[in-house]
């Protein structure tokens, strides 16, 4: 989601600081808040002849990757990205991202493929939201949990030759280097394609490169420039 302090073009993502799991999670754990956080949407896009990004294809593509199995779609316009279980008046799992920004829906599918079983059961994957600005410490917990989705984000936007850049949406906080998070990021895709890809970012992934890129393969990401 998205904090007071986004810009008005600019798309979302979340950062996190540490609570108590309630009941419904094992071992009664810790787990971090998400709380709604600026996302850059407007960064440059790599454009090759004929290619375009727009969210409706992403739509489309999530509906015929996962609808069927996994009861879950992808929808645009919202003011503020989240996820929302079915429902009785909503037979499907939701995941909403802000308005048409395309780099808001590949981060908020991003996050869903990260999500295990239980936590896609949750509303907003059973996080909650935690006031803006964030000291040191707050921080690196935003970070520990943003390597994830944002390694997985980095390799989506390889799939379709989208310029990608980490978030570390701390605008109203202390300021941090960040050298390292970019680089736990970057080490983190590396490791899955070296590894290989969980079944959900698999057939993602899959899906962009046969509708981006025909006929090639998910490219090693480069480190970005700082």
């Amino acid at each position: 989601g998205d904090d007071r302090q986004r810009q008005p073009d600019q798309g979302a993502q979340f950062c996190y600081t540490a609570a108590p799991v309630g009941a419904g999670f094992a071992g009664g754990h810790s787990r971090l808040v998400r709380r709604k956080a600026p996302h850059p949407n407007n960064l440059p896009t790599i454009v090759q002849p004929t290619m375009t990004h727009d969210c409706q294809d992403l739509i489309r593509l999530f509906e015929a990757c996962f609808a069927s199995d996994y009861n879950t779609i992808l929808v645009g316009g919202a003011a503020e990205p989240e996820y929302v279980p079915a429902d009785a008046m909503h037979p499907q799992h939701r995941i909403f991202f802000t308005r048409d920004y395309f780099r808001s829906a590949l981060h908020e599918v991003a996050h869903w493929c990260v999500a295990g079983a239980e936590r896609r059961l949750l509303a907003d994957f059973g996080y909650w939201y935690a006031p803006d600005g964030r000291n040191t410490e707050q921080q690196r917990a935003f970070e520990q949990v943003e390597v994830k989705p944002q390694a997985l984000e980095q390799l989506f936007c390889e799939a379709v030759g989208h310029r990608f850049s980490v978030s570390l949406d701390n605008l109203g906080g202390e300021p941090t280097d960040p050298i390292p998070f970019q680089s736990q990021v970057h080490q983190q895709a590396l490791a899955y394609l070296a590894s290989g890809l969980a079944e959900r970012p698999s057939r993602f992934v899959n899906a962009l490169l046969a509708h981006y890129r025909p006929g090639q393969t998910l490219r090693r990401p480069q480190l970005e420039a700082v």
